[in-house]
C-alpha cells in the first residue's frame, strides 16, 4: 500500500461556516465571527452579514501569512516505478494543467491515452489550474480544442475559486469587487452574482500626473482580486492600492502567486505573482490566496465530490504550488518533470518540498504499467 508521509501545510483561508461541512478541519483557528448561527440554518441565512464580513476582513489583515508550514523531516522523493500500484491506491487524480496536460497551446505527448487509461479503471479525474485568465467554461473549450473530453464540472480554475471563496464568506452583494486580472475572473464573479469593475477595460487607462492631481476611486469596493493580467499597468496598481488602503475592511485576494507561467511552449513568462507582488509592495499587506497551495480548492473539491483526501493523488509540475497543495490536503503527490521543475531542482539540497514520487510526464503511466505486467 502506498502511504503519503510528507510534511503538510495548513491554511486559514476558509472560514468556519464553509469548513463546517467537511469531515476534517485544519487545526488552525478560524475566526469566530463565522459561528454556528450561519451553519446550515435556512431561517438565519437572512441575517445581515456585513458586520461579520467586516470583522473577518480585519482579522485576516493581521495575518502576514495564511499558510502555516508544519515542520517535518523531508523524505527524498522516489522515482515512480510501479504505476499500477499508485493507480490502484487512490480513487481520484487531480491534475494541474500548465506543464502537465499542455504547454501554452500544445498538448503534451501521451496525455489523451493516459487519461483514457485512468477513466477505464474507474478513476475520477479533476483538473485544477492557478491560471485565472479563463472561466471554467472557457477552459472546457480549450480541452475540447486539444481533443480532450473533459466536463466543465471536472475543471476548477483559480478564477472560479475567487468567486467561490467570496460566496463562502457571504461577501455583501451591495459591495463591489475591483479586478486586476482578465476575463476569466469577471465571468466567474458575474455568474456568482457579484458586481465588479476593472479588468481588461482598465488596461488602456493612463494617469496624467499634474500638480495637485488626486485620483478618485469607488468607495463601495469591498474587495480587490488580483490575478494574472497581460494588461497590467500603473493605473490598476494605484486604483487597487487606494481601495485596499482607504476603503474600510477591503479584502485583498490573490488567485495565485505563481512566479512564472507557460504562455507559450518556448519559454517561461512572468506569472500572476508578479502582479500580486506590486500590490503587496504598495499596500504593505499580504493577500489571501485562494489558488494553490491554499487548501481552499482542495476542501471545496473534497466536499463537492465526497472524496476522502487520502484517496487523492495530486499530479503537478510545481513544487511550491502543486505538490504543496497536495501535501496540504493530506494527499499522495506525484511530480512530473514536463513543466517548470527539473530533476536537479527537485534534488537540490536547498529544496525542502519532496513529493511522494516523481516521473518525466504523466504518459509514463502507460510505459511503467507495461513494464510491470
Amino acid at each position: 500500500m502506498l502511504i503519503s508521509c510528507r510534511a503538510t501545510v495548513v491554511s486559514a483561508a476558509a472560514p468556519q461556516r464553509f469548513l463546517s461541512n467537511f469531515t476534517r478541519i485544519s487545526s488552525v483557528s478560524i475566526p469566530s465571527t463565522f459561528g454556528s448561527s450561519l451553519i446550515n440554518n435556512d431561517r438565519e441565512k437572512n441575517i445581515k452579514t456585513s458586520l461579520r464580513w467586516s470583522n473577518y476582513s480585519t482579522r485576516m489583515d493581521k495575518k502576514k501569512n495564511l499558510d502555516v508550514t508544519c515542520a517535518a523531516a523531508s523524505v527524498p522523493a522516489q522515482p515512480l516505478e510501479n504505476a499500477d500500484a499508485l493507480i490502484d491506491s487512490v480513487e481520484t487524480f487531480i491534475f494541474d494543467c500548465d506543464g502537465v496536460i499542455w504547454k501554452g497551446d500544445s498538448l503534451i505527448e501521451g496525455v489523451p491515452e493516459t487519461l483514457e487509461l485512468l477513466r477505464s479503471k474507474g478513476k475520477r479525474l479533476v483538473f485544477v489550474t492557478n491560471n485565472s485568465t479563463k472561466s471554467r467554461k472557457q477552459y472546457g473549450k480549450k480541452f475540447e480544442t486539444l481533443g480532450l473530453s473533459v466536463n466543465e464540472e471536472e475543471i476548477f480554475a483559480s478564477s472560479f475559486a475567487a468567486a467561490a471563496y467570496l460566496q463562502s464568506i457571504d461577501f455583501p452583494k451591495d459591495k463591489k469587487i475591483y479586478v486586476i486580472g482578465e476575463e476569466g475572473i469577471l465571468i466567474e464573479l458575474g455568474l456568482a452574482g457579484f458586481s465588479y469593475l476593472g479588468g481588461p477595460e482598465d488596461g488602456g487607462k493612463k494617469i496624467e500626473l499634474k500638480p495637485g492631481f488626486l485620483m478618485e476611486h469607488d468607495k463601495d469596493v469591498g474587495a480587490v482580486v488580483v490575478g494574472f493580467d497581460r494588461y497590467f499597468n500603473y493605473y490598476k496598481v494605484q486604483y487597487g492600492t487606494l481601495c485596499v488602503r482607504e476603503n474600510p475592511g477591503c479584502l485583498f485576494l490573490a488567485t495565485n502567486r505563481d512566479a512564472v507561467t507557460h504562455l507559450t511552449d518556448a519559454q517561461e513568462w512572468a506569472g500572476g505573482g508578479s502582479m500580486v507582488g506590486a500590490l503587496v509592495g504598495s499596500t504593505q499587506r499580504e493577500p489571501l490566496t485562494v489558488g494553490k497551495p491554499s487548501t481552499f480548492m482542495m476542501d471545496y473539491l473534497a466536499n463537492k465530490f465526497g472524496i476522502s483526501k487520502s484517496q487523492i493523488c495530486m499530479v503537478g509540475d510545481r513544487l511550491d504550488t502543486d505538490i504543496l497543495f497536495g501535501q496540504n490536503g493530506g494527499c499522495k503527490t506525484l511530480l512530473v518533470l514536463s513543466g517548470v521543475t527539473s530533476l536537479s531542482m527537485l534534488q537540490n539540497p536547498n529544496n525542502s518540498i519532496q513529493p511522494d514520487f516523481y516521473t518525466n510526464k504523466i504518459s509514463d503511466f502507460l510505459t511503467l504499467k507495461a513494464a510491470t505486467v
